[in-house]
């Protein structure tokens, strides 16, 4: 199960943000939502075996990832590459269950993220651009399966907001880098040196703030009072996400937050209070 990142499925969630945000909670629009989230999971799980498998030799010599199955020679690369094969049959089986398209933006998922791991996460800025669209694709699954349509203010908050968590992620990486330890096998493995971490943490602190400005902007426009009787509650959502980005940038730039911020964020208490108290206020404009 470790070799599938099991723990990563809940990024997979993001299916769900098409209906949610259009306030479509039934059953018929909420179940196909959930099964293209578990379709995409198994994908997932594939494209993150065959990643193991290309990186296995590099992730020895990792302090973090030497205890990854493949790089710990806990399993043999004919039973992982049977493993994703399963995985990848299993997600395509439920995509032809779903609604035309879906099938074709699960394609399109696996194979750019397989051309990640083979060579996009090697050039910079690109790396975390693909990202960051990885997230947003799945946010344009959700529609694809469900049928409810997305807005643009969505699409355009997700992908400044990806992007800074992307941004996240690399510039944590280069934090192991300045540690001394890893330096050789991150030089390798990214196309990015220490000397880059500034500039990474600027786009990426402007990345989420602009996230937060595009929230604002839709909760002042006109779109906003088609779907919320008290449009005017919204704009309590803006502190909370200069806070929530501002922080983790902060904890970030500290050292404090590993390599993967969707992951940590799951595991903080703080951010579940901001979600909390998010989800609250989106109640109360209802």
């Amino acid at each position: 199960m470790r070799l599938l990142r099991v723990h990563q499925w809940s990024k997979n969630l993001l299916l769900l943000v098409p209906p949610l945000g259009a306030h479509r909670l039934s059953a018929d629009v909420l179940a196909p939502a959930l099964v293209g989230a578990a379709a995409f999971s198994l994908a997932a799980s594939s494209a993150y075996v065959v990643n193991d498998l290309l990186d296995r030799e590099a992730d020895r010599v990792h302090p973090v990832k030497a205890r990854r199955p493949l790089a710990a020679g806990e399993l043999s690369p004919r039973a992982a590459l049977a493993l994703a094969a399963a995985a990848l049959a299993a997600a395509l089986a439920l995509a032809l269950t779903a609604l035309p398209g879906f099938l074709g933006a699960l394609g399109v998922y696996w194979l750019v993220t397989v051309a990640y791991s083979v060579r996009l996460k090697r050039v910079p800025v690109l790396d975390v651009l693909v990202l960051a669209g990885l997230y947003a694709l799945r946010i344009l699954a959700g529609t694809l399966a469900t049928g409810v349509p997305t807005s643009a203010w969505l699409f355009t908050l997700a992908m400044f907001l990806f992007l800074s968590l992307a941004l996240v992620k690399r510039t944590s990486e280069l934090r192991r880098m300045t540690a001394g330890a890893a330096a050789g096998l991150a030089a390798r493995g990214r196309g990015y040196s220490t000397a880059d971490l500034e500039i990474l943490s600027m786009i990426g602190v402007a990345s989420g703030l602009v996230a937060v400005l595009v929230l604002a902007l839709y909760v002042a426009s006109a779109d906003v009072t088609r779907l919320y009787a008290h449009p005017e509650r919204l704009w309590l959502l803006c502190p909370l996400g200069l806070y929530w980005v501002s922080r983790l940038w902060l904890l970030a730039r500290r050292g404090a937050v590993d390599e993967d911020p969707v992951l940590f964020a799951l595991r903080d208490p703080p951010s579940w209070l901001v979600g909390a108290l998010a989800a609250a206020v989106v109640v109360a404009g209802t």
